[in-house]
């Protein structure tokens, strides 16, 4: 058996090999992945919705500080064996490299940093230091697919309550006039900040705070309800206070100040109610104990450094092999067909906002069944913050101070080659009243879809292959004043017609010369 003596001198031999390789093994990690890094720290500055991720990286550090004592009665000992779940993880970076998807790419590198620590330190450390490890991928900015559908919430709450209280209102999208003024839920009131820093604290909180998993989860959960709900509540005291006062309070700078003093209430209120059910301290737990002394530490950190660069290498390859063409696009209006003829005015100010196209065109066209306006924007050459399939692309931006979506659904239409689905918009102006029916699409190479998912996997299979990711996204409106049937008729009549002429004018801009 060993003594007491012996065991510390395996525990100070292991960690004293470990620490240095591990932080050799981290340094050339953030080298080989710093783009990816620099991506996660250039969102934390410039977005509020994501500025808490900055502090999750000293947040997790001190939890592991905190867990010191049970550290010190612990042995390393490195494996290989997360090394070997490195392969899949880096082919997962791999993928949301090639089609710019940057919470892919983000969550990749994560995942790399955390199973390089496994590999160095061992599975028990790394189970003794599961939370601390695991809070760190709480630092990717992710949920801004949750945006529209919490404005939506909010409006719909808000507008709820208005009415429960007896105060008039209109509403038409994520608009709504009270006889005291007019309010529009932006992307701001949606509550998305509030809930991503709700629910960081709460989990840090229950990590705390209870022994019990059911516990845990039980106040992630609450954490996760009570901002939704809550936020709903402030925009309805929001406009209550602007109402009341005709005006004059909560439409400046000061609507942000309530708003996050109201925010600071919540959370303390989440706390006071959790606290109520907080777990004895109990005894300190024991940690880690026993363990042979750490080997194979070079071996298994050059293992992780040359798995981890397998990734980067493979990408570096792929980009030269398809360095993209030249990125200006110039685009012709498509040629007419059967009765519909060009409209050289423009019939609508609406029009979608598409960011940083290597090529567009909007242009209107008269017929039978009415009028119909055409967006074709073409991507060429695409590149980080100039992609076809990105959510700052929308038909309707969530700042648009005249327009507003309505309703965003999915819609099969007739087309002669069959059933097609597009993705459908229902928006409608603030000033005047107009309403228009949008339908959009992506089309990549010979094959059109609607879902932005289908669209990145052919994007990748491109890549991959050697071949120029270029694709065009295609949007079709036409005007209704009541029932959209008439609008969707006349969309379907132009698209069995024209479809063809439009496909031919994008495929000859991206295959045109420079």
């Amino acid at each position: 058996m060993e003594s007491v003596s012996e065991k510390a001198i395996l525990r100070r031999v292991g960690w004293s090999s470990v620490l240095p390789g591990l932080a050799i093994v981290l340094l050339v990690l953030v080298w080989l992945f710093f783009p990816t890094l620099s991506s996660l720290v250039s969102i934390w500055l410039r977005s509020d919705t994501y500025a808490h991720g900055a502090i999750v990286l000293p947040i997790s550090l001190w939890l592991i500080w905190e867990k010191r004592a049970g550290l010190v009665d612990a042995v390393p000992q490195p494996t290989l064996v997360p090394t070997l779940l490195m392969l899949p993880v880096g082919g997962v970076w791999l993928l949301g490299s090639v089609t710019d998807v940057l919470v892919i790419q983000q969550y990749g590198f994560i995942f790399l940093l955390l199973l390089a620590i496994w590999s160095m330190v061992g599975t028990p450390v790394t189970r003794y230091l599961a939370f601390p490890l695991g809070f760190l991928l709480l630092a990717v900015p992710v949920g801004e697919a949750l945006t529209y559908p919490l404005m939506n919430f909010t409006a719909d709450f808000t507008v709820g309550l208005l009415r429960f209280t007896g105060i008039p209102v209109y509403r038409d999208g994520t608009f709504f006039s009270l006889p005291s003024g007019d309010w529009s839920v932006v992307e701001e009131c949606s509550g998305v900040r509030y809930l991503l820093a709700s629910v960081t604290l709460g989990m840090l909180f229950a990590y705390l705070n209870f022994r019990f998993l059911w516990k845990r989860l039980v106040f992630v959960l609450f954490s996760v309800v009570v901002p939704v709900f809550a936020n709903g509540l402030r925009a309805y005291l929001i406009v209550m206070i602007g109402h009341l006062s005709n005006m004059q309070l909560a439409t400046g700078v000061d609507h942000l100040i309530y708003g996050w003093v109201f925010f600071g209430v919540v959370i303390a209120f989440m706390f006071w109610f959790g606290s109520m059910w907080r777990d004895p301290a109990g005894e300190v737990p024991a940690g880690l104990n026993g363990g042979s002394i750490g080997r194979g530490v070079g071996s298994v950190g050059v293992a992780v450094m040359l798995v981890a660069g397998v990734w980067p290498s493979l990408l570096w390859g792929l980009e030269r092999a398809s360095a993209p063409s030249a990125r200006a696009v110039a685009l012709q209006v498509p040629a007419v067909a059967g009765d519909w003829q060009h409209a050289s005015e423009g019939l609508w100010t609406w029009r979608p906002r598409v960011v940083a196209p290597d090529g567009e065109i909007y242009v209107f066209y008269r017929g039978v069944p009415g009028a119909v306006g055409v967006y074709l924007g073409i991507f060429r050459s695409q590149r980080q913050g100039a992609e076809l399939v990105s959510s700052a692309n929308q038909m309707v931006s969530t700042r648009d101070q005249q327009w507003s979506d309505k309703e965003i659904s999915r819609r099969v239409i007739r087309l002669p080659t069959g059933p097609f689905t597009v993705n459908q918009s229902r928006i409608a102006s603030r000033h005047d009243g107009d309403h228009l029916l949008v339908w959009s699409w992506y089309r990549i190479g010979d094959v059109s879809t609607s879902s932005p998912y289908r669209a990145k996997l052919i994007e990748a299979a491109y890549r991959l292959w050697g071949g120029q990711r270029a694709g065009a996204l295609i949007a079709v409106a036409a005007p209704y004043a009541i029932n959209e049937d008439e609008a969707a008729a006349a969309l379907e009549g132009f698209l069995a017609v024209m479809l063809p002429s439009l496909e031919a004018e994008i495929a000859r801009a991206i295959t045109a010369s420079p």
